[in-house]
């Protein structure tokens, strides 16, 4: 099934797109954060809490802004301190902790010599090469399916108990397994320690979490003959640190989005913006296919009168990506299935739209989100509803297949919810798997028209966000009616203006890999 769609629209769309994301990307590059900061200390071996459970790239961190060092770049205190006490990096850090050793000595020094810094990093970029190598060796990429990949979540709270409702998935046929994260982790400007076993609405996202999880759905797939991916939040403010954590443990997937933060989480946009670069940057050289949030915004607004919204910031999204290094392949863009389901031909509608971003995006390993916001907690209309959003789904090729549970208005979903949504989805998947070979969209028909629609309004809101600049537009509230200020929100401490000794070799490196087409 094909839709005739304007080219020169659609061309029109990715210019405008270039044009709102090109100028946010020089008026950033003069800034960093201190998540980026620690993220470079991750990515040098820097692990682990201190007595007061502080982990330690918080502790560097804290100790060169408090000393007026921090513009310099957490890489340049470290590689100083590499070369005059010939420590390990973790080692430095502690030493920082126990207040045996003050980077502020290094305040006035030239740019140092990187060599023993970037031998740290590279010891710690080989896990990551490693575990990259190991998924291209056994995954089988979404794109390259004939249906779409079933994605459940797990989100007990405790990480054991996750693992638990996680394999029962597997046995039952699904082919991701999404870790929800605790509610309100992507506030907290650390990340946690440990394996956790308290969460609310999710489980924490910390390094060990991520380890046990991916060893048990290693095991799993196993036995079931095929690789079961993994996937948590790299967003809030700890995008990049937690992407550097998922890239050194192999995930798969995760969840990053350019906006996301800035309109629904209050995150201020500065912050997100640059932390979103380099946590792209990082999943791109991992191998890590990302998901977007635009599904977000029609839990807020009327899917119908918005749906070109979700077009517009698929095409930001898209350009912001591109920016980082990141292909086609690991483009995760979101959209859900979210009309009201009283409208009339609200499947026709639906249909149009998720057709209209499988043409927009062909290469993309498009993310599609079920029904929720016009879920009753009518178990039987709502497993009604889920079965045509997966109709939607196999027909228009979707790749990264989110199962709505037929429980979603009522409460986490139990195993055997998840199952029965496993099922729907299969024999879904089953009875339509040639539709789109047996049938042709009619030209100038309700769904063409609709799609054409869509576009057009998308094309015309990028227009406008291209003279307005995406600051003026995150602040009229144009995405999901929910309007954010420049200098507002969370995290904005964080940002700081580069020194003139600035340095991140680590990003540069990884940077340049990208440019080479190395990965």
């Amino acid at each position: 099934m094909h839709l005739s769609l304007d080219t020169q629209q659609i061309n029109q769309c990715r210019e405008y797109a270039k044009k709102v994301v090109a100028p946010m990307m020089t008026d950033l590059a003069s800034y960093s954060t201190v998540t980026v900061e620690r993220t470079v200390l991750r990515l040098l071996g820097i692990d682990g809490i201190n007595r007061f459970d502080v982990p330690y790239p918080n502790v560097i961190i804290d100790h060169l802004k408090a000393t007026g060092m921090l513009e310099k770049g957490a890489a340049f205190a470290m590689a100083h301190a590499l070369n005059d006490t010939q420590l390990s990096p973790q080692a430095i850090a502690e030493a920082v902790d126990e207040g045996t050793l003050d980077l502020s000595r290094y305040k006035t020094a030239n740019q140092p010599d990187m060599t023993r810094l970037l031998e740290a990093f590279t010891s710690i970029k080989k896990r990551i090469d490693q575990q990259t190598a190991l998924r291209r060796s056994q995954r089988q990429h979404p794109r390259d399916k004939a249906v779409p990949d079933k994605y459940v979540i797990v989100a007990t709270g405790d990480i054991y108990e996750d693992i638990e409702q996680a394999v029962s998935a597997v046995e039952n046929g699904a082919d991701i397994i999404a870790v929800i994260r605790t509610t309100g982790q992507s506030l907290l400007d650390f990340v946690p320690h440990g394996a956790t076993r308290e969460g609310f609405g999710g489980t924490t996202a910390t390094r060990e979490n991520f380890r046990l999880m991916r060893a048990a759905l290693d095991e799993a797939g196993k036995r079931h003959g095929r690789y079961v991916q993994l996937v948590n939040y790299a967003s809030g403010l700890c995008m990049p640190e937690i992407a550097a954590l998922g890239a050194l443990e192999r995930l798969d997937m995760m969840l990053n989005d350019s906006l996301y933060g800035i309109i629904f989480r209050d995150i201020n946009m500065q912050r997100t913006l640059i932390d979103q670069y380099f946590s792209r940057v990082l999943s791109a050289y991992a191998d890590i296919i990302i998901n977007t949030g635009e599904d977000n915004y029609l839990t807020t607004s009327d899917a119908y009168e918005h749906a070109h919204t979700v077009i517009a910031s698929q095409f930001i999204n898209e350009q912001f990506a591109l920016k980082a290094g990141m292909p086609s392949r690991l483009m995760g863009l979101g959209h859900a299935y979210e009309i009201d389901p009283a409208r009339p031909d609200s499947f026709i509608l639906e249909f149009a739209q998720a057709q209209l971003s499988r043409q927009l995006f062909p290469n993309a390993p498009l993310k599609y989100m079920p029904p929720t916001k016009h879920m009753k907690g009518d178990i039987f209309m709502g497993s009604v509803q889920n079965a045509l959003f997966n109709m939607v789904a196999v027909m228009t090729h979707q790749d990264i297949h989110l199962l709505g549970m037929m429980t979603e208005a009522i409460h986490t979903p139990f195993m055997s919810d998840r199952a029965l949504a496993l099922d729907n989805a299969a024999y879904v998947a089953r009875a339509t798997a040639s539709f789109s070979e047996a049938f042709d969209i009619k030209p100038n028909g309700p769904v063409e028209q609709r799609a054409q629609h869509v576009l057009k309004e998308a094309l015309d809101l990028l227009q406008v966000i291209a003279e307005e600049g995406l600051f003026t537009t995150l602040e009229k509230g144009r995405f999901a009616g929910i309007g954010r200020g420049r200098t507002q929100g969370k995290g904005l401490d964080g940002v700081f203006r580069k020194d003139s000794l600035y340095t991140n070799p680590v990003l540069e490196h990884l940077q340049d890999a990208l440019k080479e087409g190395l990965r």
